[in-house]
């Protein structure tokens, strides 16, 4: 017989031991149910942690003091009494067997003369751990994901803003207060801060070029405090300069999840920038247009939060006129098909009251004449397939005296629009957005969107990246001058295609795929994870 052991003295542990539920976990757990104590969330935890068939995602392991504690709140508010789990029928037994095969034994350890149960076929405190456990790393993904960027951010104002706000308390940063006041100060003067000071404040440095996912973590920052940041990148028909400005405003709460709106924010959001691009068309914004606009705002079925937001986005879009000479660029690149849905994107918008006004067809041509289409289309646009264009017959003709022949109308040049084609492109928020990002994507300009025509095998990079991240995947280790020569038969630089990739690799995979270490070690379980999707694609890496 096993002497019995100080419950007290075993302590929950939050290391996985090994492939089995260690023996000591086994009898602390099942000798508390012996004696018809709920579990806390220490045991539960350490029970889930140390199953070998449990699966604990990064955000745990990276940000584990915070999924620690924001684990222990969700159980305590779920099992403020405790977890009470059912007695099992099979007993403890602890085995023993020598290397040499030659001595074994068992025993059954007791506590208080009685057999302790054997919790290691017990599934559902199992599945309720897990279930707690999901909800915590998806909370702490944001911030899992800004401390992978960011290996030496722990502490600064951005991860403590990406911290759930149950967490604050535990995890006090007094430089908050500082952001909030700075923030609320912006609000007041007008909303109006070049973007690099708003990531300068964020994170304390800035470079020339700003990202989305720059942007995008600010955004979430800054929403966590109450504050919104106009224009939020997951929307935004193009990403600001570093320079220009950004709108700051009050949400009017704290919000932890910026990317969960209604569909009918997008499709406001959508034929807001449409309007103002239409008002911008001539270089500057008569008054009446602006009113208009407000209107188109005010009159939008959305939540008192979603207002806000599209208010402060207006702003932006009054605030940062766009490049008309870049657009025209840009709507001669994307194809004649494209440059029908854009149309179409820009009539639908002029449809959203269901009246088309004579200004309506004015600022329409003014469009096409500034993006290089045809001004003729703009009236055959608005009307196709709503308003007859011909004259109406009154009477039949009669046979006049001879005379000078009525020349026909001119036609306007290019593919006509049917009312069934607008009305289908303007439903579909995704397909606008998808067409207006190609040509509003002033980014993408800068970046040199002149690469290759052909799509990248890898969803989330350009060809030349996706094809530097499939020859990167052959080898498990790459020297510095090896690198520099893949990238360099890509037409890329080194350092900004490891960032590129790395940037990819944490937003798919959330991890770094190029780790520097003398050279640059390749992620073994990115690698596989690539290899396995494009084989069940039927593609070959």
């Amino acid at each position: 017989m096993l002497a019995e052991t100080d419950l007290d003295a075993i302590e929950p542990m939050f290391e996985k031991q090994g492939w089995e539920l260690p023996f000591s976990l086994k009898y602390a757990i099942g000798a508390r149910i012996d004696k018809g104590e709920n579990l806390t969330a220490d045991w539960l935890l350490s029970w889930f942690i140390c199953h070998p068939e449990t699966n604990l995602r990064t955000p745990a392991t990276r940000c584990r003091d915070e999924f620690v504690a924001l684990f222990r709140m969700r159980f305590d508010r779920r099992f403020p009494d405790g977890l009470k789990v059912t007695k099992p029928r099979k007993s403890l037994t602890a085995s023993y067997r020598a290397a040499s095969s030659e001595f074994q034994g068992s025993a059954s350890p007791t506590v208080d003369g009685k057999p302790v149960p054997d919790i290691s076929g017990l599934r559902k405190p199992v599945e309720i751990a897990q279930e707690l456990a999901d909800e915590v790393m998806n909370d702490l993904d944001k911030l899992s994901r800004f401390l992978g960027r960011n290996p030496d951010g722990r502490g600064s104002v951005e991860a403590h803003a990406l911290l759930p706000s149950e967490l604050w308390d535990a995890f006090p940063s007094e430089e908050m207060d500082h952001l909030k006041s700075w923030a609320s100060d912006i609000v007041d003067r007008g909303g109006l801060v070049p973007l690099e000071e708003v990531i300068g404040r964020l994170e304390g440095e800035t470079n020339e070029k700003i990202g989305k996912r720059q942007m995008t973590g600010a955004a979430d920052a800054l929403a966590r405090l109450g504050f919104g940041l106009a224009p939020d990148p997951r929307f935004a028909l193009r990403s600001p300069k570093a320079e220009e400005p950004v709108v700051l405003f009050r949400l009017g709460e704290p919000i932890e999840r910026l990317e969960e709106v209604s569909d009918s924010y997008r499709s406001a959001l959508i034929e807001l920038a449409l309007g103002s691009f239409v008002a911008h068309a001539d270089g500057r914004i008569a008054e009446p247009e602006r009113r208009a606009l407000e209107n188109q705002v005010s009159a939008a079925a959305l939540s008192d939060q979603e207002r806000r937001r599209l208010r402060a986005n207006l702003e932006w879009f009054l605030a940062v006129p766009p490049d008309m000479a870049l657009l025209r660029r840009k709507l001669k690149e994307v194809g004649q098909d494209n440059q029908a849905a854009m149309r179409a994107a820009l009539v639908g918008a002029a449809h959203a009251d269901g009246i088309i006004h004579s200004d309506e067809v004015a600022s329409i041509e003014k469009v096409y004449k500034a993006l290089g289409l045809d001004p003729a289309l703009a009236y055959s646009d608005l009307h196709a397939g709503e308003v007859a264009d011909g004259p109406r017959t009154v009477r039949a003709s009669q046979p006049g005296r001879p005379g000078e022949a009525i020349p026909e109308l001119e036609k306007a040049s290019g593919p006509k629009l049917d009312a069934s084609r607008i009305a289908a492109i303007r439903s579909d928020t995704e397909r606008v957005s998808s067409v207006l990002g190609q040509i509003f994507d002033v980014e993408e300009e800068e970046r040199g969107a002149s690469g290759p025509a052909s799509q990248s095998q890898l969803a989330g990079l350009d060809p030349k990246h996706g094809a530097l991240v499939l020859e990167l995947l052959t080898r498990e280790h790459w020297s510095e001058t090896e690198f520099e020569t893949i990238c360099a038969s890509q037409g890329l630089m080194a350092s900004g295609a490891l960032e590129v990739v790395n940037e990819w690799a944490f937003e798919t995979h959330d991890e770094a795929l190029l780790d520097e270490y003398d050279g640059y070690d390749v992620s073994l379980e990115i690698a596989e994870a690539v290899k396995e999707k494009m084989s069940a694609e039927g593609r070959d890496v």
